[in-house]
């Protein structure tokens, strides 16, 4: 499946390939920082030389990118995603979505080198059989191909200058895990010492990473990976959102090899009995495939939530605007004080997202028990137990689903119980968790409210009317359209669940905080009116009834510190649980 560049590609870098580069027309109108990245990675070079800059100018080169320059209409730009990988988002006049390139190590003649080294690897089967992780056998694989290759220019490439596995001694491959196998037999392959890093890289990238996924998989900046049947992958990306890739299949026959060896690789094969898969990659990120036509119209297609590695803390959270620090000040009272809440919202609102942010109020002492259908929550809590769903293991049984999963950890006498996402019946049982007086905090899709309500109330899940009241606070998340024509995620409404009125059945409720989509702000509306703040935090910090609103500068303060917080530079996820648990243990928090 190789790439399908969107420009017919421009002449071939001809000077370069004869050592005159000063010569280059293209080398001497790049900047600084652009020439010298392409001077250590032939690849970038040659794909540059593709580029039509006539028409639509030098890209810039960026070793960072930012949320901020989101504000670009016209991205022409290349930024670096590990590996000697480079992505170049390259403008579409013509569409509504701009493309994302992948610029990966290759060379002109790998293809053939790629074909002879996977036959040689079949005298290294029995090693990669022995070979229990992933690193172990990237080792075997780097090793045979050290083994099978002599470099004829070493030391006179760029690439010479960058760590390279060490050839074998002696005829033998010698691993960390004890294992060695005499060397293959035959003459070896000569190639540069370019073309031999470029080799090592689609190697291990088609063998032990995604195959042409992999560079999506390693840009920390996208969120979300699609492929809807024939035509290119799609992408969501944290600052240029919507992309399409230069990935695209042509045929049904393509599409469907690609995914049946996606399926393979994750050790969950589909077939035209069961067509649909869910599993989660090595890095934690969530993929969905759909096999063959029979149940998609549009033929297989697979989907990839990507997992976030170091979770946004409430500082990224409150700089981005989804909420204010108020807003934060008031949560990590409730969250502190054992209030059961819910992140409420459409797909792709933040729900998890925000979840992940406000665990770092939970007191630092606490046993912390996550129960999940795929691992997505974060806790830097020490304490955590981290409970996952497992599917029928064969036809006789063997699953554990949630329910159960839920069952077992009301025994295990936890402070804080999160569940990734209330989807069936063990909601019924969160809800007599919370009963029982265990806090407990949970994803939910519903966009209002009414609607939580309406359908935790309702089959499935449900919860007796009686026992809503359970839940103290309702989160609602939403992706919405700015005042200024972007798209943004905000919590549109924070809201205190009062009780049930069994004579009109209908539920109180009290809006605390709104989002003013007119001006995108929000406001205090619960100012003076909250009930959790007055009737049930105010008297379980000391304050009586005469001084029950000092609750609210108490709110104040708590933003105002964690605002300092972001100011001062505090805003990784684990440092500031770190600090926030010393202000804890000293009183000041």
């Amino acid at each position: 499946m190789p790439q399908r560049l969107p420009f017919e590609p421009a002449e071939a870098a001809e000077n370069h390939r004869n050592g005159a580069a000063a010569q280059c027309p293209i080398h001497n109108i790049l900047s600084p920082e652009l020439r010298t990245e392409a001077e250590q990675a032939p690849h970038l070079m040659s794909y540059l030389h593709k580029v039509p800059m006539g028409d639509f100018g030098v890209p810039v080169y960026y070793p960072q990118i930012s949320r901020k320059m989101g504000d670009i209409k016209e991205p022409n730009l290349i930024y670096p995603v590990g590996h000697d990988t480079f992505i170049h988002i390259f403008p579409d006049a013509s569409g509504a979505r701009n493309y994302y390139i992948a610029i990966e190590p290759t060379a002109d003649r790998l293809d053939e080198f790629v074909e002879e080294i996977e036959y040689r690897l079949l005298d290294f089967v029995e090693l990669l059989a022995d070979a229990t992780s992933p690193e172990q056998k990237t080792e075997v694989i780097l090793r045979a191909i050290d083994d099978s290759v002599e470099v004829s220019d070493r030391g006179s490439s760029p690439a010479a200058s960058r760590p390279a596995v060490a050839a074998s001694e002696a005829g033998f491959i010698k691993l960390p895990f004890g294992a060695k196998s005499a060397s293959p037999g035959g003459s070896k392959l000569r190639m540069t010492q370019a073309e031999l890093e470029s080799l090592k890289y689609m190697v291990i990238r088609d063998k032990i990473g995604m195959g042409p996924l992999e560079p999506l998989i390693s840009d920390e900046w996208i969120e979300d990976i699609s492929c809807s049947g024939i035509g290119p992958v799609y992408i969501e990306h944290k600052v240029f959102k919507g992309l399409k890739s230069s990935i695209s299949f042509e045929t049904h026959e393509e599409l469907d090899d690609f995914v049946l060896k996606l399926a393979e690789k994750m050790k969950k094969p589909v077939t035209f009995r069961n067509p649909i898969v869910d599993a989660t990659l090595p890095d934690g990120s969530r993929i969905n495939i759909v096999y063959g036509g029979d149940v998609s119209k549009n033929g297989s297609n697979f989907t990839i939530r990507k997992f976030m590695g170091i979770p946004l803390s409430i500082v990224d959270i409150c700089d981005g605007g989804m909420l204010t620090y108020q807003m934060a000040g008031y949560l990590s009272l409730i969250v502190e004080e054992g209030m059961n809440f819910f992140v409420s919202g459409e797909t792709a609102s933040g729900k998890t997202t925000l979840m992940n942010a406000l665990m770092t109020f939970i007191a630092p002492t606490a046993k912390i028990v996550s129960i999940e259908d795929t691992p997505e929550v974060q806790v830097p809590h020490p304490n955590w137990t981290r409970e996952v769903v497992r599917g029928q293991m064969s036809q006789a049984g063997g699953s554990v689903d949630m329910f159960s999963l839920l069952k077992a950890a009301l025994r295990q006498r936890p402070n804080e119980i999160i569940i990734g996402e209330i989807r069936g019946e063990e909601g019924n049982i969160a809800f007599q968790a919370m009963m029982t007086g265990h806090a407990v905090c949970a994803t939910f899709h519903a966009a209002t409210v009414e609607k939580l309500i309406q359908r935790v109330t309702g089959a499935p899940i449900s919860v007796p009317r009686t026992y809503v009241d359970n839940l103290n606070v309702v989160i609602i998340a939403s992706a919405v359209r700015l005042p200024s024509g972007k798209m943004g995620r905000r919590v549109i409404t924070i809201s205190e669940i009062i009780g049930y009125d069994p004579i009109n059945n209908s539920f109180s409720f009290v809006e605390i905080f709104r989002w003013n989509p007119t001006e995108d702000v929000f406001e205090f509306t619960g100012h003076f009116n909250s009930y959790l703040l007055e009737q049930r935090i105010a008297p379980s910090r000391g304050l009586n009834e005469k001084r029950r609103r000092e609750i609210y500068k108490e709110v104040d303060r708590r933003g105002a510190l964690l605002e300092k917080l972001g100011a001062s530079g505090v805003t990784n996820f684990y440092d500031l649980f770190g600090l926030l648990s010393k202000a804890q243990k000293q009183g000041l928090f």
